[in-house]
């Protein structure tokens, strides 16, 4: 049975929601686009003409749009100030939810929408696309398999310089809310820790042409006495890192370090004699499903499946806050200057 979708949210965004959509045989298949919603009827019109969505309602009420269609499933791709009335007004109407990320504007909104989710039967979800790349599956299962041994340490570099104008360069705790999230959130799913305390200092450094906290260093503390440190920054000019981070794993064993994007290299402790024992280069076992490594595709894929089963999808809203709370957990701690316990007491 073809599940009908309304897209809340018709700008940029949008447009990579619909050709992971569309670059699927099978989702083409088991999904159809019926409404668009957009406050700006134009750009909703506009969507609909480049991808060729030629019998969609269209209108800037969701609810009229849900309505009229009998749409089941809501993807939501609005800004995360708007996150929280058209979740709400989609589960109430019975339609399952993916949301773009972040899951919420604040905990305490986030905490609302799983309560309503779980009242309601619907599955919530988010779009961690980040975490559908091979590298990071590759990652994870390193960990899994025990290649390094017991990780202690999760170290990420992030320094790129996007113009991207909109409403990111308007946000406060833009690198943090915005993007820092992804790395948040594979950290946590690449070492299977969960977080318990933060420091975090932000800053928007000189030159910047964001409105407020482009850079951020965090220090998370994990379960399993492990750490997890994060440098960025968002106006960071010059040479790049990755836009998934530069990644140094350290273990009991070895260590493993990534790119972020085709660079790996696994060492153990060598034999050599002396202060330092050197080290010996290790395979790095390939990522173990090819299709979870799609990005967004892998996302929209798992999510219709989850609803066709009845199984909880990877990234579900109950597991997702976990990852968000690491985010307002170092939006707190830059904010007091001290360090903040992480929690999402009752989920």
């Amino acid at each position: 049975m073809t599940s009908r979708a309304v897209l809340c949210g018709c700008g940029a965004m949008a447009k990579g929601w619909l050709r992971a959509l569309q670059s699927s045989s099978e989702l083409k298949q088991e999904v159809e686009i019926v409404g668009l919603v957009d406050l700006d009827l134009s750009v909703a019109k506009a969507l609909a003409l480049e991808f060729g969505l030629d019998d969609v309602v269209i209108d800037t009420d969701l609810a009229s749009v849900i309505n009229a269609t009998s749409a089941d499933i809501l993807f939501d791709v609005v800004v995360p100030s708007a996150r929280f009335p058209v979740v709400s007004a989609a589960l109430r109407l019975g339609c399952h939810v993916l949301s773009e990320k972040p899951l919420a504007a604040s905990m305490d909104e986030a905490k609302a929408l799983l309560a309503l989710a779980a009242e309601t039967g619907r599955v919530h979800a988010v779009v961690q696309n980040r975490r559908y790349i091979s590298g990071v599956r590759r990652l994870r299962r390193a960990v899994e398999d025990g290649l390094i041994g017991e990780v202690s340490g999760i170290h990420c570099d992030f320094f790129i310089g996007p113009h991207f104008g909109g409403f990111r360069e308007a946000m406060d705790n833009v690198l943090l809310l915005d993007m820092a999230i992804h790395t948040f959130d594979a950290a946590r799913f690449v070492s299977g820790k969960q977080p318990l305390k933060v420091y975090c200092v932000e800053t928007n450094p000189s030159g910047s042409w964001y409105a407020h906290g482009a850079s951020a260093n965090a220090i998370f503390t994990l379960s399993g006495d492990a750490v997890f440190t994060y440098r960025g920054s968002w106006c960071a000019e010059g040479r790049r890192t990755s836009w998934e981070s530069a990644w140094r794993l350290v273990g009991s064993k070895g260590m493993l370090t990534w790119d972020g994007e085709e660079a790996f290299e696994a060492t153990l402790a060598g034999s050599d004699p002396g202060l330092l024992r050197g080290h010996q280069v290790v395979s790095i076992p390939m990522a173990p499903d090819e299709e979870q490594t799609h990005g967004h595709r892998s996302v929209l894929a798992e999510f219709i499946d989850a609803i066709k089963t009845g199984r909880r999808p990877e990234t579900v809203s109950d597991d997702n806050i976990k990852s968000l709370s690491m985010v307002f957990g170092a939006i707190e701690s830059a904010r007091t200057g001290l360090p903040v316990s992480i929690s999402v007491e009752g989920h």
